[in-house]
C-alpha cells in the first residue's frame, strides 16, 4: 500500500499510575496544542479520582522502593537513561513541539535530560554521606545520623520545561527512595507522558512514579489535603495557587518545598534547568534518623572503644 492511502495513526496518550496506563477516570481529555496553536493530541484530563488513586499506587509501591539499596535504585535510574537514549527522536520531537523549539535546541534539551537521569542515578548510593554520619557525643555512646526517604511526594512539574525541568524534579525524589506522584505541565504535558511509557519499559516498580495530566491546581489541591501524602514540591504553581497549597500541606504536617524565585510565577520561563541541580532537591524530600548506642568497655582496665 503506498504512503498515499495510508490512514494516519494517531497516538493515544494516557495517565501513567501503578505502572498501567489508564485513562482518566472521568473519560475527560483536553487538547494539546504546539507553540502556534496547532493541535498535537488529546491529553486526559485527570480528575480527583485519578489522583487519590495515585497515592494509593504510590503507598503501595514505597515499602519495596525505599527499602531497595541505594546502588540498586542508581542501577535502576541509570537504566531509565538508557531507554531515554533509544527513544531520542520521538522525545526531541514532541519537546520541540511543546516547546516551540528548533528540532537543535530541543536535542540539546533531551541530552540534557538524560545527562541529568545520569547525574542523579550516580547520587543514589552517596547522599547519605553528605547528609548522615557520626555525631560527637559527651558519653560512651556511638551516635549516628542517617537519612530516611520521606515516602510519599506530591510533585507539581515546572510549567514552561516540559522535559529537563521534569526529570529535574522527578530524579532526586525518587533517587532517595520516596515515590511520587507528578501532575506534569498543564500546556505540555506530552514529554511527560511518554516518561511513563519509559519507565514501563525500564525496571521501575509500578507505582514508583505516577504521571496525571489536566488542570494543575485541580489535581495539586487534593493532593496537598491527602492524609497519605507526606510532602509536596510546589515548583508547577504560582504564587496564589503555592500559599493555598501549603496551608492545606499544614494539615499533616507535610514537608513543603517552595518554588525558587525564578519559578514563582509558576511559568518557570526564567529558570535555568540546564544549570548544576545541587543537592537540595535531593535532601529536601529526606528525614533523619538519629541513634544512639553505648559503646560497651573492653578488658579488665575499663578502657572503651
Amino acid at each position: 500500500m503506498s504512503e498515499q492511502n495510508r490512514l494516519d495513526v494517531f497516538k493515544t496518550y494516557k495517565l501513567y499510575v501503578g505502572g498501567k496506563f489508564p485513562r482518566s477516570e472521568s473519560g475527560r481529555v483536553y487538547e494539546v496544542t504546539d507553540s502556534k496553536g496547532q493541535w498535537l493530541a488529546n491529553a486526559p484530563q485527570s480528575s480527583r479520582k485519578d489522583a487519590r488513586d495515585a497515592v494509593v499506587a504510590a503507598r503501595k509501591a514505597f515499602g519495596g522502593w525505599s527499602g531497595a539499596t541505594a546502588y540498586n535504585r542508581g542501577q535502576v535510574l541509570y537504566r531509565v537513561a538508557e531507554m531515554l537514549e533509544g527513544r531520542k527522536e520521538q522525545f526531541v520531537r514532541e519537546v520541540a513541539a511543546s516547546e516551540g523549539l528548533s528540532k537543535s535546541k530541543a536535542a540539546a534539551v533531551v541530552d540534557a535530560a538524560i545527562d541529568r537521569w545520569v547525574w542523579y542515578a550516580g547520587w543514589t548510593d552517596k547522599i547519605g554521606q553528605i547528609s548522615g554520619g557520626a555525631n560527637p557525643v559527651a558519653g560512651p555512646f556511638f551516635n549516628l545520623s542517617t537519612p530516611e526517604p520521606t515516602g510519599v511526594v506530591a510533585v507539581l512539574a515546572p510549567q514552561g520545561s516540559s522535559l529537563l525541568g521534569l526529570v529535574s524534579v522527578i530524579a532526586p525524589v525518587i533517587a532517595t527512595g520516596n515515590t511520587a506522584v507528578v501532575i506534569a505541565s498543564a500546556d505540555a504535558p506530552l514529554p511527560a507522558l511518554s516518561l511513563g511509557e519509559v519507565l514501563a519499559t525500564s525496571d521501575v516498580p509500578g507505582g514508583v512514579v505516577n504521571i496525571l495530566s489536566g488542570a494543575t491546581a485541580e489535581l495539586a489541591a487534593p493532593l496537598a489535603a491527602h492524609q497519605d501524602v507526606n510532602a509536596i514540591d510546589l515548583t508547577g504553581a504560582g504564587p496564589e495557587l503555592a500559599k493555598e497549597l501549603e496551608i492545606a500541606a499544614a494539615d499533616n504536617l507535610k514537608r513543603v518545598l517552595r518554588p525558587l524565585p525564578a519559578e514563582a510565577d509558576g511559568s518557570d520561563v526564567s529558570t535555568d534547568w540546564s544549570a548544576a541541580p545541587g543537592t537540595h532537591r535531593l535532601t529536601a524530600f529526606l528525614e533523619t534518623k538519629t541513634v544512639w548506642h553505648p559503646t560497651g568497655a573492653l578488658g579488665a582496665s575499663g578502657s572503651s572503644y
